[in-house]
């Protein structure tokens, strides 16, 4: 069993993720999911299909939810899918460093997963000094 990961974000922005990250590691460590919330969806009207996605993400280890902007529809529509039951955590600000740290750790628990995923998405900033 594993964590899954949920990647939960404006439209384009989850698919390019995904997309990219399989590129740059041939094979994906973990379940992993897309979910694109529709400008204007009503979250009521996505949460159904969007925990749909929960569940199939959840390798039987609970599933860590990257979100792209906190208070945004996607972070409030991730919000509520940790409200339904399946064990999850929700991290958000999700960049690209972020979501490599987590493919690079699939064996972490969901909590270590979710403080490894702040750590990349933080550590993948830098201020270049030239």
């Amino acid at each position: 069993m594993s964590v899954g990961l949920l990647l939960v974000a404006h439209p384009g922005v989850a698919s390019q993720y995904g997309a990219l990250i399989e590129r740059l590691l041939g094979r994906l460590p973990l379940r992993l999911e897309i979910f694109e919330l529709a400008f204007d969806e009503p979250l009521d009207a996505a949460l159904p299909r969007a925990s749909a996605a929960l569940r199939r993400a959840d390798g039987g280890d609970g599933v860590l939810i990257l979100t792209d902007v906190y208070g945004a529809s996607p972070s409030n529509l991730a919000a509520r899918l940790t409200q339904l039951g399946t064990p999850s955590r929700r991290v958000a600000g999700m960049n690209l460093p972020m979501v490599l740290r987590v493919c690079n750790y699939p064996d972490l628990s969901l909590d270590q997963l979710a403080q490894t995923a702040v750590s990349g998405g933080k550590t993948g900033v830098i201020l270049d000094h030239a």
